[in-house]
């Protein structure tokens, strides 16, 4: 990704979008006021998420919630920005396969990797050292935190979370806006909205 580009949040997760050595940053919008005029990892704020529908930078949601950033996608979607103005960023250490996709918006930290015939979506966060095997789909605005591993055929739904070092056995679906608690070890279907954790996971009822 080497156009200017906008991210949009003062976050940790733009912190960590800096630090993987994104390249064209020309500043970052955030609504919080106190954040403006600011600098995150030397980035300038520069002012509230609405200037990102004017002019034609590129734009990265470094929001870390999946709901976040589905609230500021579409929210831009009501002011005019269109899906194309939506960057990419793979880091240098990620591998993604040539057969696999990932959609606009998407963002994928250091060693990740994406093997064979994966689909990835639009708006979606990888951290570090996960794995996304073959034939794995992740809908829109998904997360997987730092060191999630999912076997081959994995289903993910929409805005789902995924917390660190969560293991998914092939073939399985988590649903929409579910969470996976840290560590969890996942080997039968999740519903939608609903949190599972522990060895093997268990529901712990609706996402809170």
């Amino acid at each position: 990704m080497s156009e200017r580009l906008l991210l949009i949040g003062a976050s940790g997760l733009a912190r960590e979008v800096i630090a993987a050595g994104v390249v064209g940053v020309v500043g970052i919008l955030d609504d919080d006021s106190a954040r403006q005029g600011t600098e995150v990892a030397g980035v300038p704020v520069l002012g509230p998420v609405r200037l990102a529908v004017e002019g034609s930078d590129r734009l990265l949601v470094c929001v870390g919630p999946g709901s976040g950033r589905r609230s500021i996608v579409a929210r831009l979607a009501e002011a005019g920005v269109r899906e194309e103005r939506y960057g990419i960023f793979a880091a240098r250490s990620a591998r993604i396969g040539h057969s696999s996709v990932v959609g606009a918006g998407s963002i994928l930290l250091d060693s990740v990797v994406v093997t064979a015939d994966a689909s990835v979506g639009r708006h979606v966060v990888i951290m570090p050292n996960s794995t996304v095997t073959h034939d794995d789909v992740l809908e829109d605005f998904v997360t997987l935190a730092a060191g999630v591993s999912l076997g081959g055929g994995v289903r993910v739904g929409e805005g789902a979370y995924l917390g660190m070092n969560a293991s998914v056995r092939q073939g399985i679906t988590v649903g929409t806006d579910a969470v996976i608690g840290m560590g969890a070890a996942v080997i039968a279907d999740v519903p939608d909205g609903r949190t599972w954790a522990g060895v093997p996971a268990r529901d712990l009822g609706e996402k809170r």
